[in-house]
């Protein structure tokens, strides 16, 4: 689905390069979590993927084309929510159909199928500022799910969220990957939440300009339950991630 081919990148002005020589997949459909520490480039990967910025060597490539020659490939969610909170539910679902010029009534029938699918089709004449965070955060991927990409960047969506609430949006956006069958990269501090998600986990340990990113298979199927996270074999990928982890922030 995604592969990155010798990419090295540095920002204007920046005497340290953020990437160098990096290569690296995703497979279709796979849930990939991206882990490091604060500033060591995470979100500079999804910028190089959705194409805000350029490499300076190297390809990336989505199903074997390089990015610049193809569009809608990948769709992205932040840690905000960023809704307008004068528009409906409904009508902060519809914003990229709007953009890409979909018919009034397609966007109509398409927000109703994807507002039942994640729970929320009595709320789509509701505003933001009626719904809780959680909620906000659904509205915000039922958005990216409309863009109609098959690779979704998520940057830690769930960061500023309540641990509980936290903790239900996790189970929640499983059962959404499973119905949707989208490849699904994640950004996130939490080591937790990082395995209980992903197939694989990719982590950042260089100091700047990062080489590489080691892979590391999570060793549970799918579907998932928080019981598993209390398995011997995934306490101890728990604490081997963090000690790389702080292994990285002391380079």
């Amino acid at each position: 689905m995604l592969r990155f081919e010798g990419v090295t990148f540095c920002y204007p002005g920046d005497e340290l390069g953020m990437v160098e020589d990096l290569s690296f997949q995703v497979e279709d459909c796979e849930f990939v979590a991206i882990i490091g520490a604060s500033g060591c480039g995470k979100s500079t990967v999804f910028r190089l993927i959705n194409g805000l910025e350029r490499p300076d060597r190297g390809k990336i490539l989505v199903d074997e084309k390089p990015i610049e020659t193809i569009k809608n490939y990948s769709a992205f969610m932040p840690q905000k929510d960023l809704l307008f909170p004068w528009r409906s539910v409904e009508k902060n679902v519809c914003l990229p159909m709007e953009l890409a010029k979909v018919s009034p009534a397609e966007q109509e029938k398409r927000a109703a199928q994807v507002l039942k699918q994640v729970g929320l089709a009595d709320y789509a004449k509701k505003y933001p500022k009626d719904l809780s965070g959680g909620m906000k955060q659904r509205v915000a991927f039922a958005r990216t799910l409309l863009s109609g990409a098959d690779m979704l960047l998520l940057d830690e969506p769930f960061s500023a969220l309540d641990y509980l609430t936290r903790v239900e949006m996790q189970e929640w956006l499983l059962e959404q990957w499973a119905h949707y069958h989208k490849t699904i990269l994640f950004i996130t501090h939490d080591v937790e939440e990082a395995i209980f998600l992903a197939k694989r986990i990719y982590i950042i340990q260089d100091a700047r300009p990062f080489t590489q990113m080691e892979s590391i298979e999570v060793p549970l199927g799918y579907p998932r339950n928080r019981e598993a996270l209390k398995q011997g074999e995934i306490v101890e990928l728990k604490e081997s991630l963090i000690g790389k982890l702080r292994r990285s922030v002391s380079l």
